[in-house]
């Protein structure tokens, strides 16, 4: 049986091999990688070359090339290639991408914990060069970084990590939040158990939203729909409550004393889990602590003035606040839409603004197919616009995403939630110093993840 350095040995020839296959490609393979690295690029302004080989490095594992892979193409290059190998890199096919807590500094590498699911990894590095800067690195500290299965207990770097320092809670929440932004394929990627949770308590959100509101689509007077959701969020909480088997009915001051805890503990606890005291005394009282948690549905601060604000949920899409929406479907119902002022403009930007996304379009577009149809064709001056046909590709064209993703509604792990009520609290304890001589970064903000 091959040990696991000659395991190591083998992966990082054949990693190179696989690298310089790519980039040495002509044809379709080549005009994939180009497009997806282009793609990938523009969305950041650091573009050395660490950045660029990541990006490579992600094409290979998880690239298309019309309907086959990067890997699958190189394999079928390299018929030679003995059962073990073939294993090998068809592993990488299992490759991703985590925001990592070194955990260990080993010998030959790191142990590592993926912040977002909480798993552990054994990680090796294959360079020698990148081998001697694990020294620089110590416990806690975080990294990006690429990693791919070696067995089915060792993993290795499948590119040069990127070393984002030792972060505090509130940087460290801002990372996970940009993480999300960036790789959110990758969020729970490693954890398909968080990641079917996560997507149930979405279609329970949107459940519970229609069985309060008694419609998936509720527009309101910012103030009204504000008073509206606090109402909403006391019920699915009791519900959450009663679904775990606790009694709302006791008081406060009886949880107090079943808790053992103290009613200034409770206080803070509640301070930092953005819940009531009465709710946290219940779980520490009953010992309930889920493994997902649900964020707070609050409609945001600027919207709460708004003259108007839509909502609309889906089980899949989760949930929009729209104070634009009325407006734009007011052009839709219109006899004669071009004799509303600013027409063409409200439709400019609704393609622009990212809020408007694929779900409401399409929505608009099921309801008023004809109308919708004719205005576009009129406003973007294509009088050949066919919407069954053209209707995705023109709102790829304006960045929007046309397959469904993890929507912000969806509860996240419990260790996460934590994580950012307690960034919150940190930066709330900072800002209400007084004379405080330093702010602290960015802060958190929830909708972020």
């Amino acid at each position: 049986m091959d040990t696991v350095d000659t395991v190591l040995s083998r992966a990082k020839a054949l990693k190179q091999s696989l690298m310089d296959f790519v980039l040495d490609a002509e044809g379709e393979l080549a005009v994939s990688l180009e497009a997806y690295s282009a793609a990938q690029l523009a969305r950041t302004t650091h573009q050395d070359m660490q950045r660029r080989t990541f990006v490579v490095d992600r094409f290979i594992a998880e690239g298309k090339v019309g309907d086959t892979t990067p890997i699958d193409i190189f394999l079928d290059a390299n018929p030679d290639l003995d059962k073990s190998d073939r294993q090998l890199v068809t592993r990488w096919k299992q490759s991703f991408i985590g925001l990592f807590a070194i955990q260990q500094v080993l010998e030959d590498g790191f142990e590592l914990m993926n912040w977002t699911t909480a798993k552990q990894y054994q990680v090796k590095q294959t360079e020698p060069k990148e081998l001697e800067k694990r020294h620089r690195l110590g416990t806690d500290e975080v990294i990006l970084a690429q990693i791919s299965p070696l067995s089915d207990s060792d993993w290795m770097f499948f590119s040069p990590w990127i070393s984002l320092g030792k972060l505090g809670k509130p940087k460290l929440a801002v990372a996970i939040g940009n993480f999300k932004q960036n790789y959110k394929s990758y969020l729970y990627s490693d954890a398909p158990d968080l990641l079917a949770e996560a997507w149930k308590s979405v279609e329970q959100h949107h459940q519970n939203f229609v069985d309060f509101f008694g419609d998936a689509e509720v527009t309101l007077p910012g103030y009204q729909l504000n008073k509206k959701l606090a109402e909403f969020q006391e019920i699915i909480t009791q519900k959450s409550l009663a679904a775990s088997g606790i009694d709302p009915t006791q008081s406060l001051e009886d949880l107090v004393k079943e808790a053992g805890v103290s009613q200034a503990d409770i206080a803070e606890v509640a301070e930092a889990m953005g819940a009531d005291q009465k709710t946290v005394s219940q779980l520490l009282e009953h010992q309930a602590i889920p493994k997902m948690v649900a964020p707070k549905v609050e409609l945001p601060a600027p919207l709460k003035k708004a003259e108007q604000v839509t909502v609309l949920t889906d089980p899949r899409w989760g949930q929009m606040f729209l104070p634009t929406y009325s407006q734009f479907k007011s052009l839709l119902q219109a006899e004669d839409w071009q004799t509303i002022a600013n027409a063409k403009e409200i439709v400019q930007k609704h393609l622009k603004q990212p809020d408007i996304n694929s779900f409401v379009w399409h929505r608009l577009a099921k309801q008023y197919p004809t109308q919708m149809q004719s205005l576009l064709q009129q406003v973007l001056e294509r009088p050949d616009f066919n919407l069954e046909d053209d209707l995705d590709s023109l709102l790829q064209e304006y960045g929007k995403e046309t397959e469904v993703e993890l929507p912000e509604i969806a509860s996240v792990p419990l260790h996460l939630h934590n994580l950012f009520q307690e960034a919150l609290l940190e930066v709330s304890k900072e800002k209400s110093k007084p004379k405080a001589k330093k702010k602290v970064g960015a802060g958190f903000q929830r909708s972020e993840l």
